[in-house]
């Protein structure tokens, strides 16, 4: 297949993990762990940053750049049968992105530092976006159906 669109990092998640083995294999265990991490976003991209609170939730999206690309349907530990990669959050699928909602803890506007509770990737993962997570908007049980 051809790629029809390009993707521009816009800076690297930094994380305690350095290998797969060692990263947890999902948020809620990044968390259980207690491990703090942090963004860090490229100078043309520092000036986004503006109205960000600490405190807040946002959603980070990343590059799984270690991920394999080749497995349409993957059979999990946790489940009894096999399952396609669009009905698993695993990052083996056809375009390694990943989200994780998380909170941001502080932020340095000048140095482009934003430093969140935890997420579940490699140092120096590549950084697609980072967006604020609005209930109003994005908890899928408030509003109408």
């Amino acid at each position: 297949m051809q790629p029809d669109a390009g993707i521009v990092f816009i800076g690297r998640v930094r994380t305690p993990w350095k290998t797969r083995d060692q990263c947890p294999k999902n948020i809620r265990i990044a968390r259980e762990r207690g491990k703090a991490a942090s963004l860090e976003i490229d100078e043309p991209w520092r000036s986004g940053l503006q109205g960000l609170e600490p405190g807040a939730p946002i959603v980070v999206l990343y590059w799984m750049h270690e991920a394999r690309r080749d497995l349409i349907v993957q059979a999990p530990r946790h489940t009894t049968e096999p399952r396609g990669a669009f009905a698993l959050r695993s990052p083996v699928r056809p375009n390694p992105v990943a989200l994780s909602a998380v909170k941001l803890v502080n932020i340095d506007p000048a140095s482009g530092i934003l430093h969140i509770d935890a997420i579940d990737c490699l140092d120096g993962t590549p950084l697609i976006d980072v967006k604020p997570w609005i209930a109003t908007i994005d908890d899928p049980g408030s509003g109408a159906p």
